[in-house]
Formats: structure tokens, C-alpha cells, sequence
């Protein structure tokens, strides 16, 4: 199925697609090898990008900014199912949660550095209080580690 209908006034080059939205036009290629764009071809087998291409194209720039892959996302624009876009999107949404929790916890050390009164931040009383924290945390892999290597009683 192509994205335009036709070569006409309305549609624009690659370069002038690629220029919009600041790619290269070699990104435009691949995304249309891999099958995520579809542009009409004209007379001289130049492709033409219509509004559905601009449309496309900013959806799956903004798709990758929040960390999708490109065979992610052609599996998303082949699917109309809610239930397996949900499938699909899930591992994505807990990957950035974590990455958002983490974030937050980088932001208040960092903030905790900044804000702190002590010559040395090692001997601030938060300083301390926020690795006493990391030190009590432990992954469910070093969970399975500190078990494995514990004594049978």
C-alpha cells in the first residue's frame, strides 16, 4: 500500500522531507527498506512524500525518542489490535519507568551534594543516609547470589 496518492503538488522530495524534520535521506531509505514508509514513485522513479509521509515520519521520530526500536515500531504500525499493542508496548513502558526511577535517584544524590552545608559530603548526615539506603537495596540477582552461596543450616 503506498502513503501517497500521487506525485502531485502536494507531495515533496526526499531531500525536502529529509530537510524538514533534519534528517539525512539515507534514514528515510532504510526506514523504507525495513517497511515503516511507503512513497509513491513519480514518472521518473523519484519518490514523492504526500502528508501521510509527514505524518508517519514524525511518528516514528518521536516513537524512537522514547526508546523504541525500528522493528518495534513497524510491529506497532501493522497492528490496530489494543490488546497486542499493549503486548508490544509493555516492556518498553517498564524499561523507562526504571530508567525514570533511576534518574530520580541520580537527582537526589546530585541535588543532595548541591544543598549540603559539610566541607566533606561524606559526612553529611543525608550523604550518608541516601547510601545507607543503597546499601540496604539489593537486586533479585544478588538475592539468588547471597542464597546460592549462604551455608545450609
Amino acid at each position: 500500500m503506498k502513503s501517497s496518492d500521487d506525485g502531485g503538488a502536494d507531495s515533496m522530495s526526499i531531500g525536502a522531507l529529509a530537510a524538514r524534520f533534519g534528517l539525512a535521506t539515507h534514514a528515510l531509505r532504510h526506514w523504507e527498506t525495513v517497511g515503516l514508509l511507503h512513497p509513491v514513485r513519480d514518472a521518473g522513479g523519484r519518490r514523492r512524500y504526500g502528508a501521510d509521509d509527514l505524518t508517519r515520519v514524525a511518528t516514528i521520530l518521536m516513537l524512537k525518542e522514547a526508546g523504541l526500536g525500528l522493528s518495534t515500531i513497524k510491529s506497532l504500525s501493522a497492528t490496530v489490535d489494543r490488546a497486542t499493542r499493549h503486548e508490544i508496548l509493555r516492556p518498553t513502558a517498564e524499561e523507562l519507568r526504571s530508567r525514570v526511577a533511576a534518574a530520580q535517584a541520580s537527582l537526589e544524590l546530585i541535588e543532595g551534594g548541591l544543598n549540603c552545608t559539610h566541607e566533606d559530603v561524606t559526612q553529611c548526615p543525608t550523604y550518608r543516609g541516601l547510601l545507607a539506603e543503597r546499601a540496604a537495596q539489593r537486586s533479585p540477582s544478588e538475592e539468588g547470589m547471597i542464597l546460592a552461596v549462604a551455608p545450609a543450616s
